[in-house]
């Protein structure tokens, strides 16, 4: 009902399309959002958790854990279908008219196909205001576990569900879809010209490959197939809490070589707690202002450690009670039965930002990444609720699309 309701709006001219380009964003560093994808039915989540399942379902049923907790979170929007094409151009309104440039899309793909590709296949690139926002890919190819919601023990034993390594076979596949549906897009993010994509776990694909050697060939086989498309390569991320996993387990210990031989482009973070432990502050409530302390003083050293350009991340919060299971008493476990940060105010958000944009701008980095549109479970969102409204997103326009770039 909301959603044909603002689609009569829309077209009424109550919410017009922007005539002022793509966003009002003035930097030329790009402000990409991750945008986690799992609020749309999804054949695999039905077929374990029932007809239209989503983890809207999770959101809804999520409550205090302890006194002065602030559960559950409401969405201003509700329980939206992101899927719905109406629903997803509301979305890149909002995130073009606060600065942002770029959703960063989790995307899964495993041994038997893809998962929760719906909002981006069906949403976003069908929506019609698309060209407002850039797109990118992140695979997210962890280990996908039982947590919805999760039991007593941490994700890493629980119930596997879906690995995350693949086969070379899977990859050479996955590389034909990446390049011809994807890739080649008009609004798809490119750095220099290079596609943007992301890993979330190199070493996981490293693994799968066999080796440092032939991972190198399977990147390769996607740089080829990029450029027979016409494209000058890929620009290949990587996450840095995972590029040093990699390097124990196949190049002897050294960082330069691993990052040598898979001609690795960039790093940067998915959130804060990969550079500060949510738990080290207290549990359950960790400090939001510490984690930022800690992140922003780790990001000079990065660009060093791995002689590459670094991306720094600001994250919104952090809280992951939704996906724990009411079942059992919330104590220190392993995620997602960890602390959350506490103090995560729009003020301090901003303050991140700040350094965040000051350190982009003295070390030339061309990206930033934000952490997240939409991660409710996890405690880290940028669309509105119905207690802060869009005082986050006004930190990002206060912050990336109210100033211009000094040269």
């Amino acid at each position: 009902m909301l959603a044909e309701s603002w689609r009569e709006e829309k077209i009424a001219g109550k919410y017009p399309r922007s005539q002022r380009g793509r966003s009002h964003m003035s930097l030329s560093v790009e402000v990409g959002v991750y945008y986690f994808p799992n609020y749309h039915a999804d054949p695999r989540n039905e077929g374990r958790y029932g007809k239209g399942w989503t983890e809207w379902d999770l959101v809804r049923a999520a409550a205090p854990r302890w006194p002065g907790h602030r559960q559950p979170v409401v969405p201003a929007w509700g329980y939206f279908d992101e899927a719905d094409p109406v629903w997803m151009e509301r979305q890149i309104d909002l995130a073009a008219d606060h600065g942002i440039t770029t959703f960063i899309f989790d995307w899964y793909w495993y041994n038997d196909g893809p998962f929760l590709d719906r909002a981006l296949d069906e949403g976003f690139l069908k929506s019609a205001n698309r060209s407002r926002l850039k797109f990118a890919l992140m695979w997210a190819n962890h280990n996908w576990s039982e947590m919805f919601p999760a039991g007593p023990n941490p994700i890493w034993e629980a119930e596997l569900q879906y690995p995350g390594a693949v086969t070379a076979q899977t990859w050479d596949g996955m590389t034909r879809v990446l390049v011809e549906r994807y890739f080649t897009q008009p609004n798809y993010l490119r750095i220099d010209g290079k596609p943007y994509f992301s890993f979330f776990e190199l070493p996981r694909f490293v693994e799968s490959m066999g080796g440092l050697s032939e991972a190198s060939e399977g990147l390769a086989l996607l740089r080829d197939r990029a450029i027979a498309a016409g494209l000058p390569g890929v620009h290949l991320n990587a996450m840095t809490s995972n590029v040093g996993g990699t390097v124990g387990s196949h190049s002897g210990g050294d960082v330069t070589n691993t990052i040598t031989q898979l001609a690795l482009d960039s790093v940067t973070d998915y959130c804060w707690v990969h550079q500060h432990d949510p738990d080290s502050d207290g549990f359950p409530v960790g400090s939001y202002e510490n984690a930022m302390i800690s992140n922003v003083a780790a990001w000079d050293g990065i660009p060093g450690r791995f002689a590459l350009p670094f991306y720094p991340n600001v994250s919104m919060g952090w809280d992951c009670s939704p996906r724990c299971s009411p079942a059992f008493p919330y104590e220190k476990r392993g995620y997602p039965w960890t602390a959350i940060y506490g103090g995560n105010t729009p003020e301090l958000f901003r303050q991140a930002l700040q350094q965040q944009r000051a350190w982009a701008e003295s070390h030339h980095a061309a990206m930033v990444t934000l952490n997240a549109w939409n991660e409710w479970t996890e405690g880290s969102y940028l669309l509105p609720d119905t207690v802060c409204g869009n005082q986050y997103l006004e930190a990002v326009r206060s912050v990336y699309a109210s100033k211009k770039q000094h040269p």
